[in-house]
């Protein structure tokens, strides 16, 4: 049995028929072809799947896709803007914000959620805000200089 879900996603509208157990995490990569939103743990652990959902950031494999009927989803591809990076993908490629980069695009999502919520956030609130997203790599030092950085606006959006 399958079931018809239909949401704007980086500004595009899509509709497809999937399992009513496909998680959104699996609509994106799978049927979207979206492979920057990562699938890690499956538990809501790591932070690698996060995307916004209507202007919040979400683990995108703590929901099914048929939860996100109608919504409107950012995903990492959805943040830079005719080839732009957003300032917060510019940070973290100053600051080396990344080793391996599988948390990245989760980590670039919640940054951009932290500042929205709080743009004076101080490295202590950058850190906690930050804590549902795991990286094995960096020690976040270099992750947390480059929400900083965004912050600070001093860093523009780059090509």
């Amino acid at each position: 049995m399958s079931v018809s879900v239909s949401m704007t996603v980086n500004g595009q509208a899509v509709a497809a028929s999937v399992d009513p157990r496909m998680l959104l995490v699996q609509f994106i990569r799978e049927q979207l072809r979206l492979t920057g939103t990562h699938q890690g743990c499956d538990t809501a652990q790591c932070g690698a799947c996060t995307v916004h959902l209507d202007g919040r950031a979400v683990k995108a494999c703590s929901m099914l896709a048929v939860q996100a009927q109608g919504a409107r989803i950012t995903t990492i591809e959805g943040l830079s803007q005719d080839g732009t990076l957003h300032p917060m993908q510019a940070a973290f490629r100053e600051c080396h914000g990344l080793q391996c980069g599988f948390c990245t695009p989760g980590m670039v999502m919640a940054s951009v959620q932290i500042l929205k919520d709080k743009p004076q956030a101080s490295e202590a609130e950058i850190r906690e805000g930050l804590e549902g997203n795991l990286c094995r790599c960096t020690g976040y030092h270099n992750i947390v200089r480059a929400v900083k950085l965004c912050q600070s606006g001093s860093v523009k959006a780059a090509a």
